[in-house]
């Protein structure tokens, strides 16, 4: 099993694991929005205020966590093919 089954999935399996790292970045912030915590939540509590300096920051933060993100994904599944 570990030298017949294992190799031949662990490609898949390190790759779908990856996507799914990647959309759950970005499902958490829209969680947040709707009140599920984290950073979304405190998007939605200064755009509710209308904070924009600290709207633009948080924005910010969230664009660097994905560009991070996909630039990891994207390092993973070339090392993986």
């Amino acid at each position: 099993m570990a030298y017949g089954i294992v190799p031949q999935i662990m490609p898949a399996f390190a790759g779908i694991s990856v996507f799914r790292w990647d959309i759950n970045i970005r499902e958490s912030t829209v969680l947040g929005l709707v009140g599920a915590g984290g950073i979304g939540l405190q998007l939605s509590a200064s755009l509710n205020i209308l904070a924009w300096p600290q709207v633009t920051v948080i924005l910010i933060a969230i664009l660097a966590t994905v560009l991070v993100s996909e630039w990891v994904s994207a390092k993973v599944r070339h090392a993986i093919i």
